[in-house]
């Protein structure tokens, strides 16, 4: 995992599998934000990277034809569902489970 700083970035932080990309420099040492940042890392390797930005943008898309604005649909991704509740838990990747945003869908 390489972290690289991009001032120019739409949100606080981003994984583009192999890559964190943060916004902030201070964010570079922000463990809840590169915790749940190595969530979605660990789910694209899972998903075999392609797959899991398709399937990413079709749950979003999906919300938002169910009438879910842009952040609301973004909140109900089950990618971020898994990884906004686990975000502050040191030890969760560590016992993480294949498939755990399965649980969110």
């Amino acid at each position: 995992m390489l972290i690289l700083h991009v001032p120019f970035l739409p949100a606080r932080g981003m994984a583009l599998f192999p890559f964190i990309l943060v916004k902030y420099q201070n964010d570079c040492r922000d463990e809840c934000l590169l915790r749940h940042e190595k969530i979605h890392l660990r789910q694209q390797a899972e998903l075999l990277i392609l797959p899991f930005y398709v399937w990413y943008l079709l749950e979003y898309l999906w919300h938002r034809l169910r009438g879910l604005g842009h952040h609301s649909a973004y909140l109900r991704i089950s990618f971020e569902r898994e990884a906004y509740k686990h975000e502050y838990d040191p030890r969760y990747l560590a016992r993480r489970r294949w498939g755990s945003f399965l649980k969110y869908l």
